[in-house]
């Protein structure tokens, strides 16, 4: 069993309070969660309104398919127009 992680922080440059940076988040990872099959979720800087952490992982039995997951949902998050990724940390166990 091999588990796929990924942890980055995102920031957002139209948004102007906590509730649009809420918005945005919450549509980006139920979009995800619809689309690949992943767990995601916002895991840090929650106090800030232009910055946020996104950690999400997936398990397979095949590491190849742990990283074209994760390689997807990474160009998927980059597609999107309204976040640019600053960091991104990939780990495969």
């Amino acid at each position: 069993m091999l588990i796929g992680t990924c942890s980055m922080k995102v920031i957002m440059y139209e948004v102007s309070s906590l509730k649009g940076k809420r918005q945005i988040l919450k549509s980006l990872i139920e979009r995800i969660k619809s689309r690949f099959n992943v767990s995601i979720a916002e895991v840090g800087e929650q106090d800030k309104w232009k910055i946020a952490e996104i950690g999400f992982c997936c398990v397979s039995n095949s590491s190849k398919h742990v990283d074209e997951m994760i390689n997807n949902v990474i160009h998927f998050i980059e597609m999107d127009g309204r976040v640019d990724i600053t960091e991104c940390q990939v780990e495969i166990l």
